[in-house]
Order: C-alpha cells, then sequence, then structure tokens
C-alpha cells in the first residue's frame, strides 16, 4: 500500500498556488467539455477539491489504487470522455509504468496525466515519493507527450494546450509553490522552447522549478556584465532541437538545468541535439548525478543539489570562465 502525507488543509490550499487544475477543468466543464477527473485518494493535495465541489458527478476518487486509475481512464477516455487523472509524479511514472504504455501511449487513447510533487518535491517522504526519473521514462514511451510548466500562468496554458493532443500527455508538475515565471499566461506553439530572457553570452535551457532561479540568475548575472540567454523547456516531447542547437550555436555554451535525475533527462536531449547538428558548444549540466536524493524538506534539496539561482549563476561563470 502507498503511504500517504498527512496534510494540513487549510494550510496547503491556502499556498498551493500552481495548483489550478481543479479551477480551471471545472471552468471548462461549464463551457461544455465532457471532462471527467480521477485521483488516488489525493483531492486535497493537489486542489482537485476545487473540481469536486463544483462537478461532483464528474469526479472520482479511487482510492489507493493508481494502476487501476490509469486503465478506468483509458476505459472512459476510449468511450469518448476527456479524461484527466492526478496523482504523485513517482507513482504516476515509476509505479504506474506499464500502464501509462500499455494503457494508454499503446492505444493512443487521450488521458491526461497530472503528475504533481515531481522531482524531490516531497522532500522528507524519501525516495519512494521522489521523482528524479519520469522524464526519462515518459519520453522513452511511444506516442506520449511530455509537457512540463514552470509556474501559475503556465500550468494553465499547458492544460489548455493538453486538451488538443489526440493521444495521452504527462504533464511535469511542481509542489504548487512555484515561483512566478511570467506575468501572463504564456502562448504554447507544440513542441517549442519558450523564451523567458534574451541573451548571447550563454544559455540556459531549464525546465519545471529551474526556470524561475534561471532567470533570477541571468538578471543577477546582467549586474556583472554577462548576457544570459534563458528557455523554458515545457514542452520535453516533441523536444525542440531546432532552438537548443541555434541556442548553442549563437552564445557557444549552454547550461541545462532539471530536478531529475542527470541521466536520459532534459540534458540528455539537448546533448543529442548538439551533437547530431554536429555543432560544438561547451555544456554543462545541473542534475542529480545519477544518485537519490537524501531525506529533507524541498527547499533544503534545492540548495544541496544546485536548484538555486545563486548555483545556476555559479555554474554559468564557471562554464564561461569568468
Amino acid at each position: 500500500m502507498s503511504s500517504r502525507p498527512s496534510w494540513n488543509v487549510t494550510t496547503s490550499m491556502q499556498t498551493l498556488t500552481s495548483f489550478v487544475a481543479g479551477e480551471l477543468l471545472a471552468d471548462l466543464v461549464d463551457d461544455g467539455h465532457d471532462i471527467v477527473v480521477l485521483t488516488a485518494d489525493l483531492a486535497t493535495s493537489n486542489k482537485l477539491v476545487d473540481f469536486a465541489d463544483r462537478h461532483p458527478e464528474r469526479f472520482f476518487n479511487v482510492g489507493i489504487a493508481e494502476q487501476n486509475m490509469m486503465s478506468v481512464a483509458a476505459g472512459l477516455a476510449a468511450c469518448g470522455h476527456q479524461v484527466f487523472v492526478a496523482t504523485f509524479a513517482s507513482f504516476a511514472s515509476l509505479l504506474c509504468a506499464e500502464h501509462l504504455r500499455t494503457d494508454l501511449a499503446y492505444p493512443h487513447v487521450p488521458v491526461r496525466v497530472l503528475a504533481h510533487h515531481a522531482g524531490v518535491a516531497m522532500g522528507f517522504y524519501g525516495t519512494s515519493h521522489h521523482a528524479v526519473e519520469d522524464i526519462a521514462i515518459t519520453r522513452a514511451i511511444a506516442g506520449m507527450t511530455v509537457i512540463s510548466p514552470s509556474d501559475t500562468k503556465s500550468v494553465r496554458a499547458a492544460l489548455l494546450a493538453s486538451l488538443d493532443e489526440p493521444g495521452p500527455v504527462y504533464l511535469r508538475l511542481g509542489r504548487g509553490r512555484d515561483k512566478d515565471v511570467y506575468s501572463e499566461t504564456p502562448t504554447l506553439t507544440r513542441g517549442r522552447l519558450l523564451t523567458v530572457r534574451e541573451g548571447a553570452d550563454a544559455t540556459v535551457i531549464a525546465t519545471g522549478i529551474g526556470v524561475a532561479e534561471a532567470a533570477a540568475a541571468a538578471d543577477q548575472l546582467r549586474t556583472e556584465g554577462l548576457s544570459i540567454r534563458v528557455l523554458d523547456a515545457v514542452w520535453l516531447k516533441p523536444f525542440d532541437s531546432a532552438t537548443a542547437v541555434k541556442a548553442a550555436r549563437e552564445t557557444g555554451a549552454i547550461l541545462t538545468v532539471e530536478e531529475h535525475n542527470v541521466v536520459n533527462g532534459l540534458g540528455t536531449a539537448v546533448a543529442e541535439s548538439i551533437a547530431l547538428a554536429g555543432v560544438a558548444a561547451r555544456l554543462d549540466r545541473i542534475a542529480l548525478q545519477d544518485e537519490y536524493a537524501v531525506v529533507a524538506p524541498p527547499t533544503h534539496l534545492y540548495r544541496k543539489y544546485g536548484f538555486t539561482a545563486e548555483s545556476i549563476a555559479a555554474r554559468l561563470r564557471a562554464l564561461l570562465g569568468r
């Protein structure tokens, strides 16, 4: 049986500002969308109670049965419903890997998987609840789209963009306390990187929580005379190799930032893109170095593993020999 954190509902509901799926999906039902939502005993942890309160007949809590939830979702999607399922990213990607592939991707059914608390966001719940392999797993599943928004506004944009996908979508979400990146809801183009900062000396390609920190690092380094381009890898699959290669050619140095294992994640996608294009560029990667994270609160882990503006700025200085 999968363990569940004991949440203070009042506190979590007030602070999970990036968990807007419940509200947005409820609005879409009001607009005529045939949306059905399933969760695995985590409706308060991901704020899907916002949907359940408004459309209880379209909301199903399957209990601690994540694998069954994926199969049920596949059946509902095959019947024509727009289906969203939600659970911790560690359960959605690792526990349910076979179901993502065999029940969702192989028959190409349009189920949207809201995989929240990705990376090391579960902190002191430890390895069983950390999801630092999910980018590698989901990108390797044929027919699976992988989207990783970075803040509240890009979560809204990603949810709306997912409605147009004909097959399954894995939406990699944070812990609901994500820093703002965008002042307005960004326009997403399928499979394209988003430009957050312009720059000519080096490029940071980041995803998830790394985007806001990369932007802060770029702002800090600008005061030191360095011009840093920041790209948001909101689409991890399909991946925008063309823009990554263009950045490598124009700036000559690339730093990737991902709350994930260094093996087969964003950094690997960027490295493959540059190598296959035959571009010579310096490359560095901030990620977990093929290791399991220690047990600690997530903010401590972010500092330890380099997912902060200060760490990103330091790595960029080193990459540029400054």
